[in-house]
């Protein structure tokens, strides 16, 4: 790989991104890495087909239940796969994009790359902006004093006390993904939804069939309970301190596209350690600024986005892993203060 050392940018009003864009073309980090995907998903597969064989081996004994453990690290792996193969990272074609991102998402996954592209993509073209970002929009949780304002009962009480039951509310996504993704593809064409529909049926049938095959009922709906929970937790635990805590744009701000996804993002240093479990997302800001850019290649473009960023003067954060969480949830406890103190 070309080693990132370029000459400073000349910068002009209104094109901040085009010589950052040229830096990085320049180190060569925005070719494709075919081989190593290919590596890294082979492997991954292997580890997965070796993890179900322990639960055969093991078969109804209760220590098969320990293997929920590594299989959920494994089933995040393919989501992230799932992940580049939607923002074409991986090869040539999206028709081949689209055949990895429904094997790993639909297949493996039990949820529907479809209906995570189209949610994941809106949120890459406005981060944080509460009208266009689908992550930030209300729902269970709320992001804004707005979104919190009037909610009563059920939802008042969660908005009370989100920062609190964040994370326990994280064991519930893995499920949460394959409800979302049915209903999202129910509301489809049928003859768009039809692949999808069957790879995911597909996942359903093997999944569960092997494991009460294999186990007594109560034992497989506990497996099940456990690698969903520990999934939801991993997927949830790499995606919420990119942006929570961030500014939050509006229409009225009037960014150009370095600004908008740098503002909104934040990294989370880290080691080989840090890096791996979270899949390379921890370089969020460089993600954000190139979604097509290999997840291998993000470490090698982060010196050159922070010391870019540094010389035209805009705001570059990263920090550990437990202040980003720190901000993030402090942010959703600020934001049901209102409801807090109408008690």
């Amino acid at each position: 790989m070309a080693q990132p050392l370029v000459s400073p940018p000349t910068v002009t009003k209104g094109s901040e991104f085009a010589p950052l864009l040229r830096e990085i073309k320049a180190a060569g980090l925005l070719e494709r890495r075919t081989a190593a995907y290919t590596m890294a998903i082979g492997i991954n597969v292997a580890l997965m087909a070796a993890t179900w064989a322990g639960v055969a081996i093991l078969g109804s004994s209760w220590w098969v239940l320990f293997l929920a453990i590594p299989l959920a690290v494994l089933t995040t792996r393919a989501a992230f796969f799932g992940h580049d193969a939607g923002h074409q990272q991986i090869a040539g074609s999206r028709k081949l994009h689209d055949l990895i991102g429904m094997l790993h998402g639909n297949l493996l996954c039990g949820m529907s790359y479809g209906w995570w592209n189209d949610k994941h993509n809106r949120h890459h073209a406005n981060p944080n902006h509460t009208d266009k970002d689908p992550d930030v929009g209300e729902g269970v949780l709320v992001w804004t004093l707005e979104q919190a304002e009037g909610r009563t009962g059920l939802h008042g009480w969660l908005s009370r006390h989100q920062a609190k039951i964040f994370f326990p509310l994280l064991t519930l996504e893995g499920f949460n993904l394959k409800v979302s993704s049915i209903r999202y593809l129910l509301g489809r064409p049928r003859r768009e939804a039809r692949s999808e529909l069957g790879l995911m049926a597909a996942h359903l049938v093997l999944y569960f069939g092997a494991l009460f095959l294999i186990m007594s009922p109560g034992q497989a709906v506990l497996f099940a309970l456990i690698h969903h929970m520990l999934f939801g937790l991993h997927l949830g635990s790499v995606f919420a301190p990119n942006h929570k805590g961030m500014e939050m744009p509006d229409d009225t701000t009037n960014w150009g596209h370095l600004e908008k996804q740098v503002l909104t993002s934040r990294n989370v240093n880290g080691g080989l350690v840090t890096d791996w479990m979270m899949g390379g997302l921890n370089y969020q800001i460089e993600h954000h600024l190139f979604p097509s850019m290999p997840r291998a290649n993000l470490r090698f473009a982060q010196p050159i986005v922070r010391a870019y960023c540094e010389r035209i003067g805009v705001s570059y954060l990263s920090t550990g892993l437990l202040e980003s969480y720190r901000m993030g949830l402090k942010h959703m406890h600020e934001v049901g203060s209102e409801l807090r103190a109408q008690q």
